[in-house]
């Protein structure tokens, strides 16, 4: 148990190494040269290391950008009560979870080996998170239950999971690639679904966002970068002025932030870092995907003949880089419209994690312009701030409220909102 745990928590638990060991054995499959096969394996890792220094510069600016807006709207994070909380979640449940999450990825291979869904999940990090926001609603519904029984539940699940769901979206990923070579792994692919769905019923395809005409004065504007620091700059001013004219204690503890600096031109700062942390992530979807594909053909043929890899969403950015912004910006106004509706209603104070938002909105805005345009990015945007806002108030008050509802206002995602009522009413089921 110690070894297993060992490598659930050191491989598996950690992406970049697996995705290194990965690319490792696919070359080493292909007999490549021992040169060959340590540039590659590198050259992989660094390149997926890169996509998170990216995001965590992205992060870095969101943590301004989210609290300035809860300032703008006066919203407070309500007390979500008595709980486990994720740290108390970890120590008890933790062997249990990556456990079922090694299990469940050698039931991921088996299936794309055994049946036509020929994909195998690579996205690590959301291997973990999925896992343990399943099993804390498994744990909220039944209460405590045994080791075992937990981790055969979720093995099966999740290797279900990361079997069929790049299944489902790959039609419409072939569409925005071009190819069949890789797939969407990751959490957002419901969402992702209904923009191209909503796309294909309410867009115009021909109004494709990467060939919007711009005057020849504004033609700085295809470049994604300016496109990127224009939109957030334009959001970081508003929030910033309304903020520093508020005079609240709320708003003075946010422009300390900004030391000896107008808060202001700290906030434009910002989303210049926003829009450079954007630049890192495409570079390193670029390094990372110019050598996983090649490496992985070794196991596609070797192991599982015909696998296709189903990796992190920022691998879609690059095809459609305005359709990105343009989702985000849909789930961006989604989400003020929710905090106002849900706050208003049924009295919960909607937390708009700004870091889902962008990654997932900006996978739904690619799909959905792969049908519908402009319009289609639009849609897809407002659709995952719907999923996000509702499946957010419904997973804390009703699904988790018991274990982790710290960790579902972070770190839980559209599918596993989407997913989690099922999830309950399998658990009563098989408990």
């Amino acid at each position: 148990m110690e070894i297993i745990k060992w490598i659930a928590d050191n491989v598996f638990g950690t992406p970049s190494i697996l995705l290194g060991f990965i690319v490792f054995i696919g070359l080493l499959l292909q007999k490549k040269k021992t040169n060959q096969i340590i540039s590659g394996t590198f050259k992989a890792i660094i390149g997926f290391l890169i996509i998170g220094a990216g995001a965590g510069v992205i992060v870095d600016s969101l943590t301004v950008f989210e609290p300035m807006w809860k300032e703008v709207f006066n919203l407070k994070s309500e007390s979500l009560g008595k709980f486990i909380g994720q740290e108390g979640f970890n120590a008890k449940y933790g062997s249990a979870v990556t456990l079922a999450m090694t299990i469940g990825f050698l039931i991921n291979v088996f299936l794309a080996r055994l049946t036509k869904f020929k994909y195998i999940y690579l996205t690590g990090h959301m291997m973990f998170w999925t896992t343990t926001v399943f099993a804390g609603i498994v744990i909220h519904t039944v209460g405590d239950v045994s080791f075992w029984k937990l981790v055969i539940f979720l093995s099966i699940i999740m290797g279900l999971y990361w079997t069929l769901q790049p299944a489902l979206t790959q039609p419409f990923m072939r569409k925005i690639t071009g190819n069949d070579n890789i797939a969407l792994g990751h959490t957002s692919a419901s969402v992702a679904l209904m923009g191209a769905l909503s796309g294909k019923v309410l867009g115009n395809k021909e109004n494709d966002s990467e060939k919007i005409k711009l005057p020849k004065g504004l033609e700085f504007l295809r470049d994604s970068n300016v496109i990127t620091a224009l939109t957030m700059g334009t959001l970081f001013l508003v929030g910033a002025i309304i903020v520093s004219l508020k005079g609240t204690s709320g708003a003075e503890e946010l422009i300390k932030k900004a030391g000896s600096q107008n808060f202001i031109i700290y906030s434009i700062v910002q989303s210049f870092t926003f829009a450079a942390g954007i630049a890192v992530v495409l570079m390193g979807v670029r390094m990372f995907i110019g050598e996983i594909v090649p490496a992985f053909n070794g196991i596609a043929t070797k192991l599982v003949p015909g696998a296709k890899p189903a990796l992190d969403c920022p691998i879609v950015f690059p095809y459609a880089p305005n359709a990105v912004i343009l989702g985000f910006l849909g789930a961006f106004i989604g989400a003020l419209i929710w905090l106002v509706i849900i706050g208003s209603t049924v009295g919960y104070v909607f937390v708009p994690t700004m870091i889902v938002l962008f990654f997932h909105a900006a996978t739904a805005g690619v799909f959905g312009n792969a049908t519908g345009g402009v319009r289609g990015a639009l849609l897809g945007g407002f659709m995952t701030a719907t999923v996000v806002a509702w499946g957010q108030y419904i997973m804390v008050k009703f699904l988790i409220s018991s274990t982790i509802p710290d960790t579902a206002m972070w770190a839980a995602d559209s599918d596993m909102f989407i997913l989690g009522p099922i999830i309950k009413i399998l658990a009563q089921l098989f408990f």
